[in-house]
């Protein structure tokens, strides 16, 4: 048996949203507050037995935000499970409680947490008339959490994530149309406690490793001294007997010492002398408090540990982050092979970020091993590393949509063919593309390298702080990860950056052509016709679908990047390419001749000479704040970076403040005016318009302001 699906309606930052699950091993990957750490929390609420149960009693701080008014709306928190066993105890539970029955077996199982308002409650808001907004208005006035209840159900037949299907249950507040009906059939049967499918499995948690020597403190969270008070009830009694006698004799030994029976005497003496014999304590003695009882005797048991130095053994405070965090992360693991083999059916492990403060080598290792049989592993994690060696029919991706979270699942809809690219795809370079918010894919080392470069300089951002992921595909095939992209899968931006590869070049056949100019029309024609047919199957690829768009350079990057109007950029870099001087000479009135045949054969040549690579490094470090971005690289950045928000503005407009006082070409006064301006814009007082007309105004030549223009 297995989770195959879980839902959850106005739950924390989830508005709606289905997460599904596979047999085996799943990963969860997302930013920091995309929900990672609340989807836990919702299945620990079903299956955790050591969750307080005062837990499930949820409260207003739990519905999601995004429906204001949370005061009559229900949390929804519901599992579904496939493959259900045919053991008659597990179908006893099932049929009892949350089983789907088909031909008098249990095959699915539904298992919900619903947080509802309470039974009169529920039966006001059906007495009201339809469109009824003020009594709507002064029912939730006096409703406060108190009148809430949290149900356990089963059998339910409801889709919880459909919208139509959440007004039918619980009501439409726009329309103010509420069901008579308190219990619909469709929400299952209310499970009852004894039945509790928590009690029947086995579940083990492992938290986000946070402080480990904080945890090994903690008697209630030390998982050595878990796992030891489970050992200790397996004892038998005649076996701890000769334990328990030594014990005993060494306490007494070290209460007959002469020096302990002195102290006590003087202590005994000093107490009556100071109070006197009515008011001294009637006996004292000293000890020791070594237990001679197997749990409390381990309680005193410490975990010593030799990680770098032989023959040495240190506590856990002496250990390395990640050494202590893998100590700590086993010992759960072995406390859930312990549970694991008391259990009858179903067993899930769920792991929240184990990568913390762990070596790269060791985090694929833990996830390539960490597969236990008639278990399902769950995995929350923001390393790429351990995404890399995922299934990637097994990953949910979790992203933010301004406060709501959103669940993808990359591989939906996806036939084996395009998965098993995908997959061998994703090495931990690449593999961060399901971290992104937003995506670039390009196809060489020329982009990868100068565009991160470009968009800092211009816009004192990095494409990390946007965040975007640059990817090199190291091909023009995109197709093969641009799929990823839909509506299906990944609900998030993703811009290709390829080449038309135009001719620049006369084409025309010259009877007076020598081998090499032909060999180069040759070459151009070539390419021109791939070029065209690129653009024509991406064109079509990426039609339709609102999260995918191809953007072109003209001919090649180098080209149309002195196209641009940057040829200054890369004449200043011909001494690092070339050491004869008539060559940098004739390079440089080539590159500055205005005719593209000229320079662009020029600088196609300086990037074949030295790699395209290398010159992309070189080139690198001629990249100034003034340099032009091709059109069709801002294109790309823009429809990837949307909607662009006021901060990430202002930080651009600040960043372009700078550029101009650090020209030394204008006033300080001008630059504390424009600075005001952004600050009001930052503020909400004045519109993107009005400031991008007051940078145009007082700096009428940064090269800002025309990028601004197409904003």
């Amino acid at each position: 048996m297995h989770i195959s699906r879980l839902q959850l309606v106005n739950y924390r930052n989830f508005a709606r949203a289905t997460v599904k699950f596979e047999r085996g091993v799943n990963t969860i990957i997302g930013e920091n507050g995309s929900g990672k750490t609340n989807l836990f929390r919702a299945i620990r609420l079903l299956l955790d037995d050591n969750l307080l149960r005062m837990a499930h009693r949820l409260d207003e701080r739990d519905f999601h935000r995004g429906i204001g008014e949370w005061r009559g709306h229900w949390i929804i928190i519901s599992l579904e499970f496939t493959d259900v066993s045919q053991d008659e105890t597990v179908q006893s539970l099932f049929l009892h409680g949350a089983g789907n029955i088909t031909a008098a077996t249990v095959d699915r199982a539904t298992y919900n947490l619903i947080f509802r308002p309470k039974a009169v409650i529920r039966q006001k808001l059906g007495e009201l008339v339809a469109g009824d907004h003020a009594g709507l208005a002064a029912l939730r006035s006096e409703m406060s959490i108190s009148d809430y209840e949290t149900i356990f159900t089963g059998r339910s037949s409801a889709d919880f994530g459909d919208p139509n299907t959440y007004r039918s249950l619980v009501g439409d507040f726009d329309t103010v149309t509420f069901p008579t009906e308190l219990t619909p059939p469709d929400i299952g049967g209310i499970v009852p406690g004894m039945f509790s499918i928590s009690r029947e499995i086995g579940f083990t948690f492992v938290q986000a490793l946070r402080d480990v020597v904080a945890e090994f403190q903690n008697n209630r969270t030390n998982p050595l001294l878990t796992l030891l008070k489970g050992k200790s009830g397996e004892i038998n009694p005649t076996a701890f007997a000769p334990i328990s006698d030594l014990v005993s004799n060494l306490n007494n030994a070290i209460e007959g010492l002469d020096d302990v029976r002195a102290i006590r005497t003087d202590i005994r003496d000093t107490i009556t002398d100071a109070a006197g014999e009515t008011y001294s304590p009637k006996s004292l003695s000293i000890r020791s408090d070594l237990s001679d009882e197997a749990d409390r005797l381990f309680q005193s048991l410490k975990l010593f540990v030799g990680e770098s130095e032989v023959g040495y053994e240190g506590g856990i405070h002496e250990l390395s982050l990640g050494g202590a965090n893998l100590i700590y992360l086993t010992l759960k693991l072995l406390e859930f092979k312990y549970q694991k083999v008391k259990q009858t059916f179903a067993n899930f492990l769920i792991i929240e970020e184990p990568e913390a403060h762990i070596h790269t080598h060791i985090q694929k290792t833990l996830f390539d091993r960490l597969n236990y049989d008639d278990t399902q592993i769950i995995y929350s994690t923001h390393s790429t590393h351990i995404s890399e060696v995922s299934n990637v029919e097994n990953i949910n991706i979790l992203g933010r949509n301004e406060g709501v979270c959103e669940v993808f699942q990359p591989a939906a809809g996806l036939d084996p063919s395009q998965i098993g690219n995908i997959q061998r795809y994703l090495d931990a370079v690449r593999s961060n593309l399901l971290f992104a918010r937003s995506v670039l894919l390009v196809e060489g080392d020329t982009e990868e390298i100068l565009v991160p470069i470009l968009v800092k300089q211009v816009f004192g951002l990095s494409l990390d702080e946007l965040g975007i992921s640059l990817i090199n595909i190291r091909s023009t095939g995109f197709e093969n990860v641009g799929v990823l992209f839909h509506d299906l899968r990944i609900r998030k931006n993703c811009a290709i950056i390829t080449d038309l590869d135009r001719a620049f070049i006369d084409l025309t056949p010259d009877p007076l052509d020598s081998d090499a100019e032909i060999k180069a029309k040759k070459k151009a024609l070539g390419s021109q016709t791939s070029g065209a047919a690129r653009f024509s199957r991406l064109s079509t690829f990426c039609h339709g679908n609102a999260w995918l768009t191809a953007h072109f350079a003209q001919h090649t990057f180098e080209v149309d990047f002195i196209l641009a109007g940057n040829s200054d950029a890369v004449v200043s870099i011909l001494n690092d390419v070339y050491s004869d001087a008539a060559t940098i000479a004739q390079a440089k009135a080539d590159l500055e001749s205005g005719d593209i045949a000229r320079y662009g054969t020029r600088v196609l040549t300086i990037a074949k000479h030295v790699g395209k690579g290398w010159f992309a490094i070189i080139l690198g470090k001629a990249i100034t704040p003034d340099v032009h971005l091709p059109d069709y690289l801002l294109s790309a950045l823009f429809s990837a970076h949307r909607p662009i928000s006021v901060e990430t503005l202002a930080s651009i407009f600040a960043h372009r403040l700078k550029v101009q006082l650090d020209s030394g070409l204008v006033s300080q006064w001008q630059i504390d005016a424009m600075r005001d301006h952004v600050g009001r814009f930052r503020r909400g007082e004045i519109d993107f318009d009005t400031v991008r007309a007051e940078m145009l105004k007082t700096f009428p030549g940064d090269r800002i302001n025309t990028i601004l223009a197409t904003l």
